[in-house]
């Protein structure tokens, strides 16, 4: 796979990562033997950006990554890391913590659970409505300078603080959701302003949870997601998967699965709209080796016109969290009229 920077001067990595949440995190989570085969695989196969956080599992996914790691691994892999989601003993999300005496705390713990000496990328995995992001960021720059961090990422956030944070620190990267099925970030500002400003985009959730593998079927009794996915609820999912479907012809005459086309979409919207880079969420060895195949497919303007023919961006049902997490994304509200004029010198 051919490698791309993230960011201006940020780590050079291949366009498809590997997202851990999934063995760790999970209503079913991965076989361990699975999930560190899968994370050997990835390496093996080229793939440098390995995603967690220190809340997924609570620790566990972070252990499990050290654990992964073989001698000489450590040199290949680029780790990055999210942090500031509060949970309690029964695993509940209970806030979002962003002060700068929690941003150094948990990278301490962070490193421990790595067995390393830093992180690649450390990012706050949402913004903090009562710390300025200024702040945040600001305490990340003092750890860049210890040497304990290598690059400063950002995750769901809008243009207007993406653009604040990059004036404390240059920014490497957004983490944000990307899909056929999550089309919002071309219009919303967000892919606009990280490439203006030279930033990398890793898009998660590149296949909607399992929307678009094009094997999906609904549990017996219901989908348990459906309370935090709306696109999963009984009044949406129908229309969703008939909208997958939609892709299998094309996938068919591109000698693909609708996995892989949705992936390779991604993938090639780096070469539209800046450095993307997929981010698979995999807990089986065959679904990295699958990936990493869709990663050298070369969509053309005919196929990518098709594409958006079949999932026009509009047609998805639902939207992709519940009320109450949308609130939470920074990157779904709407830009400060007021400070935009400002920043625009109006």
């Amino acid at each position: 796979m051919q490698t791309r920077i993230l960011g201006t001067d940020g780590p050079q990595v291949t366009p498809l990562a590997l997202g851990c949440a999934n063995m760790s995190d999970h209503d079913a989570p991965a076989d361990e033997a699975d999930a560190l085969a899968t994370i050997r695989t990835a390496l093996d196969a080229g793939v440098t950006l390995l995603d967690t956080a220190d809340f997924y599992g609570m620790g566990h996914n972070e252990d499990l990554i050290r654990r992964a790691l073989r001698e000489g691994d450590r040199e290949k892999a680029v780790l990055s890391v999210k942090f500031g989601g509060l949970r309690g003993p029964d695993g509940a999300f209970v806030g979002i913590e962003g002060r700068p005496a929690h941003v150094k705390n948990a990278l301490a713990y962070s490193l421990r659970r790595l067995g390393t000496d830093h992180v690649d990328i450390y990012r706050p995995s949402r913004l903090d409505p009562g710390t300025p992001i200024e702040d945040t960021v600001g305490a990340i720059a003092e750890l860049v300078q210890a040497g304990y961090v290598r690059h400063i990422g950002l995750s769901e956030v809008g243009p207007e603080t993406i653009r604040r944070a990059h004036a404390v620190h240059p920014i490497c990267d957004v983490q944000i959701e990307y899909s056929l099925f999550s089309r919002a970030p071309e219009t919303n500002g967000i892919l606009d302003t990280c490439r203006d400003l030279g930033i990398g985009v890793t898009a998660y959730g590149v296949l909607a949870h399992g929307l678009l593998t094009g094997t999906y079927r609904q549990p017996a009794g219901g989908d348990p997601r459906a309370h935090w996915l709306p696109r999963f609820h009984p009044d949406h999912l129908a229309a969703n998967l008939a909208l997958a479907d939609r892709l299998r012809p094309l996938a068919g005459a591109r000698g693909t699965s609708v996995a892989q086309l949705a992936t390779a979409w991604v993938v090639t919207q780096g070469r539209r709209r800046g450095t993307v880079v997929a981010v698979l969420g995999a807990r089986r060895p065959r679904r990295v080796e699958e990936a990493v195949a869709a990663a050298g497919v070369t969509l053309t303007d005919d196929e990518l016109r098709a594409i958006d023919a079949a999932v026009p961006a509009d047609a998805v049902a639902g939207t992709r969290y519940a009320a109450p997490l949308m609130a939470l994304l920074d990157s779904e509200r709407a830009p400060n009229p007021v400070r935009a004029h400002t920043e625009n010198g109006l």
